[in-house]
Formats: C-alpha cells, sequence, structure tokens
C-alpha cells in the first residue's frame, strides 16, 4: 500500500459566509433601552439620596 492518500475521495466543503449586517433600527432601540436603565437608576439613586437618607 501506498502512504498517500487515495485520490478518488468525495470531499464536500461547505461553506458559509457572514456578512456583518448593521441595523440601525435595531442599533437605536438596543439605546434607548439602556439610556432608559440609565435614566431610571440615576432617578433612583436621586430619590435615595434626596428623600430617604435623611431621614435617618
Amino acid at each position: 500500500m501506498s502512504e498517500r492518500e487515495p485520490q478518488d475521495r468525495n470531499v464536500e466543503v461547505e461553506r458559509t459566509e457572514v456578512h456583518k449586517k448593521s441595523d440601525s433600527s435595531f442599533v437605536a432601540a438596543t439605546f434607548i433601552k439602556y439610556a432608559a436603565y440609565i435614566i431610571i437608576f440615576f432617578g433612583l439613586l436621586y430619590f435615595l439620596i434626596r428623600y430617604v437618607i435623611p431621614k435617618f
């Protein structure tokens, strides 16, 4: 037997192409969501500092 691989093998190579899409509406919705989280966080922090902590 030869050490070389047989040449009659049928090898199918699956190629996948990745296209990076930037959907501007998805980016805007994500930005609005996280901006709302930050606003709520700072609003809660302001409430705690302004009204809750002075009562102690």
